[in-house]
């Protein structure tokens, strides 16, 4: 079974990458941000001082300092994913009797990422300047909670406005912070959350739909063989019908690209599905994921703190202050709200 050998080592390099996203991109109280924490410190102690050394100083240039390495990556693995489903799995499809338009439809699904991805990685987030930033500071009440009025930034030198936040990647303060992605090389804010929505589900529709064409496919052809009926015979000679174990060898053995490929795009859909769900929930009651993962020291159930004393005021866990109406929130992910337009609460 030397295949799920090199199938679990394959896992396991997704997996630390995904971790090294996760803790070096502005996400570290994620679960495997946090598992690779855990790691890290059982490990560093048996780590030489100079190699430490070196993999900090690669770490903060690729998580810490603008650069195109991860969208060329995004680009990279884009390119070999289609350039295997239009050569091989493209022609397998229509040999089965898969029609034409469903197999038109994850180049449908590219043109719309491709729109969507240039417009999140090219337009302002919602950059503060000093041309804007008295209008800019209009747009939403501090809440005395997350942001507090009178506190500015020792960067730009600008008093921040609620709901801003410096990015110490990109060096500039954005209005609506939401998190830095390394995957569009840009901040995601007031002016790109909505491309940014559209981005993590057009990628997840891709992987999803191109993953059922490839299961598919591999069904039928499982089906068409024979293989479900089929028999081996084993070590004391006797025949013993085949399992899942061995269709799924073989179907490594025959169509090794294919089987791996399926496994990573299952893989990154079910990544993105998660991601996709729980930015649409911030969505919905408007917030970001930087006043979520500020707002868990502040958040109180059933009027205490976790400290255990009593509130002046309970913390709704499940809205932000920054809650209008489901309708009102997604119109203000669509249409940010004007620098000059005060926002009700």
């Amino acid at each position: 079974m030397d295949f799920l050998a090199l199938f679990g080592i394959y896992v396991a390099v997704v997996l630390t990458c995904i971790a090294l996203v996760c803790k070096y991109s502005g996400h570290q109280q994620t679960p495997l941000g946090r598992l690779f924490d855990s790691v890290t410190r059982v490990v560093s102690p048996w780590i030489p001082q100079c190699l430490k050394s070196i993999c900090y100083r690669a770490m903060h240039r690729l998580f810490h300092q603008r650069n195109n390495l991860f969208l060329n990556v995004h680009l990279l693995l884009e390119i070999a994913v289609y350039a295997e489903f239009s050569f091989e799995i493209f022609g397998f499809c229509l040999e089965m009797g898969t029609s034409l338009i469903s197999l038109c439809v994850p180049y449908i699904l590219l043109a719309l990422k491709s729109y969507v991805f240039y417009l999140c990685c090219s337009r302002d987030p919602g950059t503060l300047t000093k041309g804007n930033h008295t209008a800019q500071l209009k747009v939403y009440q501090y809440d005395e909670k997350l942001f507090q009025k009178g506190i500015r930034c020792p960067t730009c030198d600008l008093v921040k406005p609620a709901r801003s936040k410096h990015c110490r990647v990109c060096n500039r303060c954005v209005q609506r912070f939401d998190h830095h992605c390394v995957w569009v090389n840009n901040c995601i804010g007031a002016q790109n959350t909505r491309y940014f929505l559209l981005y993590l589900v057009s990628v997840c529709a891709m992987a999803g739909d191109i993953s059922v064409l490839i299961a598919d496919m591999l069904v039928h052809t499982v089906v068409r063989t024979g293989l479900l009926h089929a028999q081996y015979l084993d070590e004391q000679g006797q025949q013993q019908p085949v399992g899942p174990l061995f269709i799924i060898q073989h179907l490594f053995l025959t169509f090794p690209r294919i089987v791996f490929m399926l496994g990573f795009l299952v893989f990154v859909f079910f990544l993105l599905a998660g991601y996709s769900l729980f930015h649409m929930y911030l969505a919905l009651v408007n917030q970001t994921s930087n006043e979520w993962f500020k707002g868990k020291g502040h958040r109180c159930q059933h009027g205490y703190s976790h400290s255990g004393q009593q509130c002046r005021t309970t913390y709704n866990p499940f809205r932000g202050f920054y809650h209008r109406g489901i309708l009102k929130n997604l119109g203000e992910i669509l249409w940010p709200l004007c620098p000059v337009t005060k926002k009700d609460n």
